[in-house]
């Protein structure tokens, strides 16, 4: 007979599900409220979600003080990486709910589901990456994607049902990739903790067969995380997502999910890289490299800017996918400081392409943010056009803005590594992408107004809380020369403090 097993709530310290609990007790609270009381304006719904997330925001700082915990049956792990992450999803989500007082036109945010579904996605991100067990990163990965499908297909637009679609075919895919490499992990290992995997390979490494058993499970994995990532060959779904989700929605998607999957990434490769299985090191060099280059080709072609920053983003994901294959303190650091200085730049320049918009399509019949919509930007909103092309000098790492800050670090992270080709590599795929940032700057500053558009009407958005995350963003992308070393400091303080990297 078996004997009772009495589990203390001491012993499940509870208190390293506190960030994930808050919002998604918030997302119940707001879908309560929506019951008792519906036809709430939205800028209640608004002023509630910031407040949970700053609540949230607090929780998961307060935890820096505890890292390396475990708790909930030991499935949860708040280490550094887990708290800097949780953080940096968190600041990007606060920096973009404030969009949905922008705008009138654009239904979803009258919707209390929107916001629920908003808060769901970013318990599913903070589940994540503040786990080692492959069946709750599944479910995190899982809660979130579900939760993003739909928030792209409210956008209800034709285009933006042809994308929550296209989302959700990938996704699919990837979800059956990740659930069979991970298969393969429990297979080799007997244990879904990847502590525990890299503790049975390491002691397998030399058996016969292990390692096409390891390429298999590692390249269903990596395959899982290319389209998470949007690195090649997995990479064509994006710019069709981009492009059917608003502006702002697209910004997020650029950077939050690819957060989330770079962490969960950092711990599943650099387990393999640390155990001294090259393969996987050389597969992603080759796949960043390859993603890096294509993208910026695909972008130079681009008559869409949405588009343009679509494949621009692929680009910088496979830039920093370098990282991961370094597997040193100092590459995991430059993925950190990367995206904290990244997703105030890319995400301010898709807010604004919701500066100029229009009520139909009166530039181009094909696409909402044609090059030739920014035409003499500099003479119709000059400091718009400004603002503008401080956000495309960033992406294209001119200095001092904030994004060369992260491609220096990490260059140098590749050359301290041994890889000076690659950083040679990284470095001429940077001036390819600047022609196509150029370009804009172009397009704003030298080229005249376009005409005979007086019939239709356009609209110039200049609401108070987009001008404030504008604002923010412009503040950090042009003082971030204040900001990077203390960042690297604290980054290095939480890396170290998880044990990561040679």
């Amino acid at each position: 007979m078996l004997e009772p097993v009495n589990i203390s709530l001491a012993s499940l310290n509870l208190s390293t599900l506190m960030p994930m609990l808050l919002v998604i007790g918030g997302g119940l609270l707001i879908l309560c409220i929506d019951l008792i009381k519906d036809n709430l304006h939205k800028s209640f719904y608004v002023a509630l979600t910031v407040l949970i997330l700053l609540i949230d925001l607090m929780a998961t700082m307060g935890l820096t003080f505890g890292v390396n915990e475990r708790g909930f049956f030991n499935v949860m792990l708040m280490d550094g990486i887990a708290v800097l992450s949780q953080v940096m999803i968190l600041v990007a989500s606060v920096l973009f709910i404030p969009l949905a007082l922008t705008s009138k036109r654009f239904h979803e945010y009258s919707y209390p589901e929107f916001f629920a579904l908003f808060l769901f996605m970013i318990a599913g991100f903070q589940f994540m990456v503040s786990s080692d067990n492959l069946i709750l990163i599944f479910i995190g990965l899982e809660t979130a994607s579900l939760s993003l499908y739909t928030l792209i297909a409210m956008h209800n637009r034709s285009n933006s049902f042809e994308a929550a679609v296209k989302y959700f075919t990938m996704g699919a895919l990837a979800a059956g990739f990740f659930t069979m490499g991970s298969a393969v992990l429990y297979g080799i290992s007997g244990s879904l903790e990847l502590t525990q995997i890299a503790t049975a390979i390491s002691d397998r490494l030399n058996e016969t067969g292990i390692m096409f058993l390891l390429l298999g499970g590692a390249g269903l994995l990596l395959a899982a995380f290319a389209f998470k990532l949007s690195l090649f060959p997995f990479h064509t779904w994006v710019p069709d997502v981009y492009e059917g989700a608003s502006a702002p929605l697209a910004g997020y998607m650029s950077v939050v999910p690819k957060i989330a999957a770079f962490v969960v990434s950092m711990r599943i490769f650099e387990m393999l890289i640390n155990l001294e299985v090259e393969w996987i090191k050389t597969i992603i060099i080759i796949l960043s490299v390859i993603t890096m280059t294509i993208a910026n080709l695909m972008a130079l072609v681009q008559e869409d800017v949405k588009r343009m920053l679509a494949y621009s983003s692929i680009s910088h994901a496979g830039f920093v996918m370098v990282a991961i294959a370094l597997a040193t303190d100092k590459s995991n650091v430059a993925v950190f400081l990367y995206y904290s200085l990244f997703m105030f730049t890319n995400l301010g320049a898709f807010t604004m392409l919701w500066v100029s918009r229009h009520k139909h399509r009166v530039y181009n019949t094909r696409f909402d943010h044609p090059y030739e919509k920014f035409s003499g930007m500099i003479k119709i909103m000059p400091m718009g056009a400004v603002i503008m092309a401080l956000f495309m000098l960033s992406l294209a790492g001119v200095p001092p803005f904030s994004v060369f800050w992260g491609k220096i670090y990490l260059m140098s992270a590749t050359v301290d590594a041994g890889y000076l080709w690659l950083a040679v590599v990284m470095g001429l795929n940077s001036a390819i992408a600047a022609f196509y940032y150029l370009k804009l700057i172009v397009y704003m500053f030298l080229k005249e107004p376009m005409k005979d558009v007086s019939s239709e009407v356009i609209y110039y958005n200049t609401s108070k809380p987009l001008l404030v995350t504008i604002g923010l963003a412009t503040f950090v992308t042009v003082f971030s020369i204040f900001m990077v070393n203390p960042l690297i400091e604290y980054i290095s303080t939480m890396i170290q403090a998880t044990g990561f990297g040679i």
